[in-house]
Formats: C-alpha cells, sequence, structure tokens
C-alpha cells in the first residue's frame, strides 16, 4: 500500500503519520490487503483541522471521506469512518455474490440427492432419473423456457439421438448433441 500524506499548514510528524496509518490497518485488514494506495490531505484552517482522505483498492474501486474537527485527532477519525462505512459496503456486496453464486449451486440440487465421494473430492451428484422423452428441439426450448428446470435430456425426434438442451450465464439455450 503507497501512502501519500500532505500537509497544508501542518507539519506531518512521525505522530501523525502513525494515526494514520493506525486508522488505515483495520480497513487493509477488511479488503484482505487489496489497498493499493491512499492520499491524505491534511489541512489547517484558523482553529479547526480539515482531513481528506481517498482510498483506492484493487478493481478500480474508489473511496473518499472528508471530515472536519477541532483536532486533528477527530477530523482523521471522522474520516476514516466515513471510509471504513463504504469499505464494509465494498466487502459485504464481494461475499454477497459469492453467496448467491454457491446459493445458485446449491438450489439447483435437489434435497433426495445422494453423494458419492471419490479420491480428488470431487462429489457426483445423482439428483434424480430423466424419462427421456421423444421431442424437437423447439418443444424442449419451451419446457426450459417453462422454469421447471435448468436443463432437459431428451431423445430428437429428428435425428433419434439423446440431446441435453440448458441454460447457459448469458440466458441463451445451449445444445449437447453427441457424434455418430
Amino acid at each position: 500500500m503507497r501512502l501519500e500524506l500532505t500537509g497544508r499548514h501542518v507539519i506531518i510528524t512521525p505522530t501523525v503519520r502513525k494515526a494514520v496509518e493506525r486508522s488505515l490497518a483495520r480497513m487493509a485488514r477488511m479488503l484482505n490487503d487489496s489497498i493499493v494506495s491512499v492520499q491524505v490531505v491534511v489541512t489547517r484552517e484558523r482553529t479547526r483541522h480539515h482531513v481528506e482522505m481517498t482510498l483506492h483498492a484493487r478493481g478500480d474501486h474508489f473511496m473518499h471521506g472528508a471530515a472536519t474537527g477541532r483536532d486533528l485527532a477527530a477530523a482523521l477519525g471522522a474520516a476514516a469512518g466515513k471510509i471504513e462505512h463504504q469499505v464494509q459496503t465494498l466487502k459485504s456486496r464481494w461475499t454477497e455474490g459469492k453467496r448467491a453464486r454457491r446459493g445458485l449451486v446449491a438450489a439447483a440440487t435437489p434435497p433426495e440427492a445422494e453423494a458419492a465421494d471419490s479420491d480428488a473430492g470431487v462429489r457426483i451428484i445423482r439428483a434424480r432419473r430423466y424419462a427421456v422423452k421423444p421431442m424437437s428441439v423447439d418443444e424442449a426450448a419451451l419446457e426450459v423456457g417453462d422454469g421447471r428446470g435448468a436443463f432437459v435430456v431428451f431423445r430428437n425426434a429428428g435425428t433419434d439421438t439423446v440431446n441435453v438442451l440448458f441454460r447457459r450465464p448469458d440466458g441463451h439455450l445451449g445444445l449437447i448433441e453427441p457424434e455418430a
């Protein structure tokens, strides 16, 4: 992490630098050390201190916090608190995205599924038996479009082979046809 500390009408002492680093330490832990750089500008205006902080995290995430207080510690704490709130929001977005992806896989597996473990730790889940009905690709597309499942196994009425039609992540349908 690169720390750029600027003082306007304030002398940046080692004590001030340590206070800034201490306020950033918790955010660095929350973001798993993915902070690229931090710019801190400390300004003294008559009897008030003004602190502006800009934090740049990996993935082009910028967080900004500014605060004014009677002393430097109060202003620094308030600005760091604003950025910390933004960091918590970003962190929850990252974890919720992972949970949502994991939840889709768990939701696709019915509760009556059996699991068999292999040597590599990969689980083979046998969900249920499917009746392979003869139908056209268009009829299979209608069945996948009904929302009953993410895929359908069917016997293609035109070629008399077993095919699989599935919903792709982009929303389109994919067709798996075996070679002759």
